[in-house]
Formats: structure tokens, C-alpha cells, sequence
């Protein structure tokens, strides 16, 4: 029987206290609405805009089928239904806001995204280190927190814009302490592209936070609102490479080719002995932050079936059906020597590698040691694996791309 989250991660007292006062009035959703026609009309009143745009298809729609499987299925408590309400308002604001940009500035859509570096792979695999050292090259760009949250700022206030953006970085370790040993969010660090795509209510963001089988991801119209979003950060600035990462690029590769079809992929491996147990648990905590009621057995049923995507992904690219601009990175090299690795990289997409880009990388490392935050600790017995199972379940992906195991860690 799998361990209850209550017991993994006890809740701090104010956060269980502020969820109890939904209890005490007949449920969270007495407490904090999620309603959509309201939240719609609230983000026009504050902005005064009431254009939405359609350069992503039918957004109403998705958020209405969004809103009623959280309804449904995702059973959140008060703080996760602040949470939302905040996201879905904040997103609709910025709908509002980008629609009013490109009608202003409608040469924007005539930007192009040239040779993107995408990170992806299984996740826990090294992707954010990667993302974020390659994120110091000089000569690219990648999507900050605060720009996924405000790519078009209510103010010019920096300082004021980062303290924004903690409800959505920082507080998450406020609310469950032990996230920070999971994954650093912090304002000014840089962010996966599900992040920035939320406000197109097809970003796979809205299926991390809460359980809601029942909805299905429109990634095509996440990849249309994530172009024009690259359009609209990179409009009048100098030339750079944009640095992009999130895993939900691997089962939609064909997608990300049609939309970037000269973009660089760098895939990340590990040993699925360390990526199993941490993936799970990453899932769940970020579902626990705005639920009573993890559903451990789904979240744990999905535990392997990355890697047969990943062989297949593999037999894909041996047959020439993907294009061949891919790398594949393993996290025992970017841990050995981190510089080494990236140079190498970079050779083998022919981009130059830059002497300050290795300087910045040491200095941020020497910065950011392990475990910062104290160590993430999970075993696979923790979701009903047994070691043994996971070699034997993963053995096709880990002959297939030579991954060094860990055993010994």
C-alpha cells in the first residue's frame, strides 16, 4: 500500500488551517469560486480590454472544459482554488494584454523563430540544470518566471513585477516546505514552456496541478500560442537563440518540428532507477499542494511508459523519420564535468561555444551547490516498485541509448 501524502509531507499549520475554512462553511468552493463568466468579465473590468484574440483557436472553450474537470474531479482545497482562480485571472489578463500588443504592433507576427535549442527527455533527468546553464550563453535567450507570468508588465516597477510573480515561484516551498529539495522555483530563473502557455488553457501546466483525466491537452493550440508568444518577447530586441525545455515536447515531436522545423533538440538521459521514484513524487507534490486527495495509483501508473516512447523515439530517428538534429545528453557527463558536456553539445549542432559562456557556467555552479535546499529523497519502494522491476521494465531504453546506471549512489 502506498504511503498517503499527509504522511510524506504533513502541511504546515497555516496552510491546514486556511483549508479547514472550507470546511467549516460547507466546502472550498464556497470559499473560492471558480466560476468562468465571472473570472471573464473580472479580467476585462481590470483591464479595461475585452479582446481575448483567436490567434490560438477556441480558448473559451478550453477553459470552460478545463474549469468543469477541476469541477469534476480535482477536489481543491482552499488553497488550491486560490491558487487557480489566480492563474486562470492572471492568464485571462494576459490574453487581454498580448491581443492589444499584436493589434498595436501587428508586425510582431511577422517575427521568426530561428534554430531554437529545445531541452527534453524524461523528467528528473537533468533538464533543468541543463536548461538553466545553457540559459548563460550570451547569445540566447530563454523564458524567465516573470516573463511567463507578465510578458507584458501593469508596471515598470521590477522590484514590483518579481514580487508578483513569488505567489506563483516561492510560495509553492511556503505552502509545502519540502518542494524546494524537489525543483528551485525562483522569479529571475528560467521556466518551462508550459509555464509561459498557460494563458492559452491548453498548456500541460493545468494537468500537473490537478488530477482532471477526463480533459484532454489541445497541443496544437499550446504550440500556436507558444510561437506567438516567442514572437512577442523576442520583437524588437537583439538577435539571440532561444533556449527552450519542457519533457512535453517528447510524445508531441512531430508537432514541434511543424512548428520549429530547424530547432536543435538536446534529450537528456538517466538511469530510470532515479527518474522513476522522483518523477513520482514530483507529480504528486505538485498535486498535493492544492489537493487533500492524491490519486497515488494513478500518479504511479504512468511511472514507465516514458520509455517505450523513448525507444521508439530512437527507432524513429535510426530510420531517418525524424530529423537529425538531435543530441543526446547524458546526465552522468553533465554532472562529471558540465562544461565539457555542453561544448560538446554545441559542436554537434555547429554552434560556437564561448569562452564567457564556460566562465558563467562555473561561476553559477560554484553558486548553486547539490542539494542547496536539502536533499530530494525517494526510493522506488515508496510507489510500489521493486528495483528489479524497473531494470527489467526499462531495460529496451537503457541498452538502447547506452545509459550509465547509478546503482551505486
Amino acid at each position: 500500500m502506498l504511503k498517503s501524502m499527509a504522511s510524506r509531507y504533513p502541511r504546515p499549520d497555516w496552510v491546514r488551517r486556511i483549508n479547514a475554512m472550507g470546511d467549516s462553511v460547507g466546502g472550498a468552493e464556497q470559499m473560492v469560486s471558480l466560476e468562468v463568466e465571472p473570472l471573464v468579465r473580472l479580467a476585462k473590468d481590470s483591464t479595461g480590454l475585452s479582446d481575448f484574440g483567436d490567434f490560438d483557436g477556441d480558448w473559451r472553450g478550453r477553459l470552460d472544459s478545463l474549469v468543469a474537470a477541476i469541477e469534476s474531479g480535482a477536489k481543491l482545497n482552499v488553497v488550491g482554488r486560490l491558487l487557480t482562480r489566480q492563474e486562470i485571472l492572471r492568464s485571462l489578463r494576459t490574453r487581454l494584454s498580448i491581443t492589444r500588443r499584436l493589434d498595436e504592433q501587428p508586425k510582431i507576427l511577422d517575427e521568426k523563430i530561428v534554430a531554437p535549442i529545445i531541452v527534453t527527455g524524461q523528467g528528473r533527468s537533468g533538464t533543468t540544470i541543463l536548461f538553466e546553464l545553457l540559459s548563460l550563453d550570451p547569445k540566447a535567450r530563454s523564458i524567465s518566471a516573470t516573463d511567463a507570468a507578465h510578458p507584458i508588465p501593469h508596471t515598470g516597477d521590477g522590484a514590483a513585477l518579481i514580487a508578483m510573480t513569488e505567489c506563483e515561484q516561492e510560495l509553492w516551498s511556503d505552502i509545502q516546505p519540502e518542494f524546494a529539495t524537489i525543483h528551485e522555483l525562483r522569479s529571475d530563473l528560467p521556466v518551462e514552456c508550459i509555464h509561459a502557455t498557460m494563458p492559452s488553457f491548453a498548456s500541460f501546466m493545468w494537468w500537473m496541478f490537478a488530477d482532471v483525466p477526463g480533459w484532454n491537452v489541445d497541443f496544437v493550440a499550446m504550440m500556436q500560442f507558444h510561437e506567438v508568444f516567442l514572437k512577442l518577447m523576442q520583437y524588437g530586441k537583439p538577435e539571440a537563440t532561444w533556449i527552450l525545455k519542457t519533457p512535453i515536447y517528447l510524445p508531441i515531436l512531430d508537432l514541434v518540428f511543424a512548428t520549429y522545423p530547424d530547432a536543435s533538440i538536446l534529450l537528456t538521459h538517466r538511469d530510470p532507477l532515479k527518474t522513476i521514484p522522483s518523477g513520482l513524487s514530483t507529480l504528486a507534490s505538485c498535486r498535493w499542494h492544492r489537493s487533500d486527495v492524491v490519486d497515488l495509483e494513478r500518479v504511479r501508473a504512468g511511472g514507465t511508459g516514458i520509455f517505450d516512447l523513448m525507444v521508439h523515439v530512437r527507432q524513429r530517428r535510426e530510420k531517418g523519420e525524424l530529423p537529425a538534429q538531435f543530441v543526446d545528453l547524458h546526465f552522468t557527463d553533465q554532472m562529471r564535468d558540465p562544461v565539457a558536456a555542453i561544448e560538446g553539445a554545441y559542436r554537434q549542432i555547429g554552434r560556437p561555444f564561448a569562452s564567457d559562456h564556460a566562465a558563467r557556467i562555473r561561476d553559477y555552479l560554484a553558486h548553486k551547490p547539490k542539494n542547496k535546499y536539502g536533499k530530494h529523497r525517494y526510493e522506488p519502494e515508496d510507489w510500489g516498485y521493486t528495483k528489479a522491476e524497473i531494470r527489467e521494465r526499462t531495460r529496451p531504453y537503457v541498452e538502447a541509448y547506452g545509459v550509465t546506471l547509478e546503482d551505486g549512489d
